[in-house]
């Protein structure tokens, strides 16, 4: 006798069939990207971690700016790129400004460190983090690198941003300093599930990108 799902189960599997779908959103969209990058293209890969994303990115011969703040991270993002003379490693996070800020884990990080550098933020009050347990990482102004770069490429190919949070200071800096208009291609992942005091300026965020530009220009739903 076959059983009914529960309502519980059928959510759940609803919400992993998403995430299927966006994952392979994702795939396409980076293996689209990489297709289309050459030699002389700047790309930047903020939030790097392990360098999954960079390698694929720095196999096409493009330029790869790669941004990681968690030290287990970028050991291992250093092992598997650091090499290649066209990767620029930048054990820093990305922000506003430069300077110095707290960097917290993942409150089951010890259960599962090399997975769990994925969850590592600069932002406080983040669901299932530890901000009692934080320590000093770099902070590199990427508003200031991509105006630098913008005014000597004249363009740059293509930025990725996954940065547990942070990506909504700069998301709202790229747009008022209208930098979106020199980049073929920003993909975010945007993080309003984690951070619930966050959300409304999360909402506010998507509800201008989705009037301002189209999905082929900043992409918001990078996972």
């Amino acid at each position: 006798m076959m059983i009914a799902p529960t309502p519980i189960d059928a959510k759940d599997a609803r919400r992993k069939k998403r995430r299927r779908e966006a994952r392979l959103r994702a795939q396409g969209i980076l293996q689209g990207v990489v297709s289309m990058l050459r030699p002389g293209d700047v790309v930047f890969d903020c939030g790097a971690n392990v360098g999954e994303v960079t390698a694929m990115l720095a196999a096409t011969g493009a330029t790869v700016h790669a941004f990681e703040p968690d030290p287990l991270a970028f050991a291992r993002l250093q092992d598997r790129v650091g090499g290649m003379l066209n990767v620029h490693l930048h054990a820093a996070c990305v922000g506003t400004q430069n300077g110095t800020v707290k960097l917290a884990r993942a409150d089951n990080f010890a259960a599962d460190p090399e997975s769990r550098t994925t969850r590592s933020s600069i932002i406080a009050g983040g669901t299932g983090m530890n901000d009692d347990d934080t320590f000093d990482v770099p902070m590199v102004d990427l508003i200031a690198l991509l105006k630098i770069c913008i005014a000597s490429q004249s363009e740059v190919a293509f930025v990725k941003m996954d940065i547990e949070g942070a990506e909504l200071d700069l998301l709202e800096a790229m747009h008022t300093h209208a930098l979106f208009d020199d980049i073929r291609l920003t993909v975010a992942e945007t993080h309003q599930g984690k951070f619930s005091e966050l959300r409304p300026r999360f909402k506010a965020l998507r509800k201008t990108f989705a009037a301002t530009y189209p999905k082929t220009k900043v992409f918001l739903d990078w996972i």
